[in-house]
């Protein structure tokens, strides 16, 4: 037995090994840190509806309340009808596509950054 070679010794360190714990196995096992992570993002997008939302609101909401203060602005003619149709009846609509396109590109943004947060490499 004196003849044969020994494997080399591996050194462990357990220490070394949780400190490179990555964390996309907080969100996995849904660890107390996982968990605000997860909660942020979710604050985070919540903010950006409630923003959007508010806009919206503003923009379309104000327009009715503008030609009941102002009646005369309701009687213009653009191409031949009045001025509240052409506002809420054609242009409403490429306002609420602007408006979710501005949210699906800021959602994403929102979790692109997550995914940044969760994936950075630990320097």
């Amino acid at each position: 037995m004196d003849g044969e070679a020994k494997p080399p010794r591996t050194r462990v360190v357990l220490g070394e090994a949780a400190a490179r714990r990555p964390p996309e196995a907080d969100l996995a096992e849904q660890t107390p840190i996982g968990e605000a992570l997860v909660k942020g993002l979710v604050r985070a997008q919540l903010a950006l509806a409630l923003r959007l939302s508010l806009v919206v609101v503003a923009g379309l909401g104000a327009l009715p309340l503008l030609f009941a203060v102002a009646p005369g602005v309701g009687r213009i003619k653009v191409a031949g009808m009045n001025l509240p149709w052409v506002l809420l009846g054609l242009l409403s609509f490429p306002f609420l596509v602007g408006v979710g396109w501005a949210y699906v590109r800021w959602a994403e943004r929102n979790e692109q950054d997550f995914t940044a947060v969760i994936t950075r490499p630990e320097a």
